[in-house]
């Protein structure tokens, strides 16, 4: 099996999760999808990132078969699956419990987008999903954890907006590659960061208007897109 690319982008995408300061011990996963063998590539469960290496990651099929490895893959397998089922386009996915988007997901708030640096990413706001059932919790936790994301994402772009926090939990991102992932988990925590620091100075901010929301986003996205180098 011929997956060397895709292993040496995931064990990428855990590198720079520890090189941003997004994960500490074992906490947090990145994975990657071939859409071509419809194979997936994740992190082991609980091996520690400084002692990973291309040959540890795991090898499963969309449904969790074991294809390629000697290790358990991570526990949130379930979750990157689920999200991979729903969402064409994704190839990548990163889980964390990084600081401060971790905070917003435990007070269940969406992040507000309350200025330029957020609208230069997301559309809007960062949002939250509703907290799982018990039922949800006690059967399939992980899977049912991909689940709710993909309920909250039934009026959202998952292409606009790649990240979600999940209520209590976390941040998942996600992007067309590993690295595009873990690139969304920095920009994610730093937007956290910011808006945290920003609600802390004045809670009744109202944020930016649309008109100046939709052009940053629309200058780095989109077919009028004329931010950076054409490729």
């Amino acid at each position: 099996m011929k997956l060397t690319s895709l292993r040496e982008q995931v064990l990428r995408a855990n590198q720079e999760l520890v090189r941003r300061n997004l994960v500490v011990f074992t906490f947090g996963n990145a994975s990657g999808f071939d859409p071509g063998s419809g194979l997936v590539v994740i992190k082991p469960s609980g091996v520690p990132y400084d002692r990973m290496t291309a040959d540890d990651l795991v090898v499963t099929d969309l449904d969790g078969t074991i294809v390629e490895g000697k290790l358990r893959p991570s526990s949130d397998l379930p979750t990157h699956l689920a999200l991979y089922r729903a969402f064409n386009g994704v190839q990548g996915v990163v889980h964390t419990h990084s600081r401060y988007a971790t905070a917003w997901a435990q007070a269940g708030v969406d992040i507000p987008c309350l200025g330029t640096t957020h609208a230069d990413y997301f559309p809007g706001a960062i949002p939250v999903t509703t907290e799982m059932l018990a039922d949800e919790i006690e059967s399939e936790y992980e899977w049912n954890t991909g689940q709710v994301i993909v309920r909250r994402f039934q009026n959202l772009d998952p292409l606009t907006t790649p990240a979600v926090l999940v209520a209590g939990h976390g941040p998942f991102c996600w992007g067309a590659t590993p690295e595009d992932a873990a690139h969304t988990a920095v920009v994610l925590e730093e937007l956290a960061h910011m808006a945290f620091l920003t609600v802390t100075i004045r809670a009744d901010v109202k944020g930016i208007s649309q008109t100046l929301r939709d052009k940053h986003f629309l200058r780095k996205h989109g077919p009028t897109a004329y931010y950076g180098q054409p490729a």
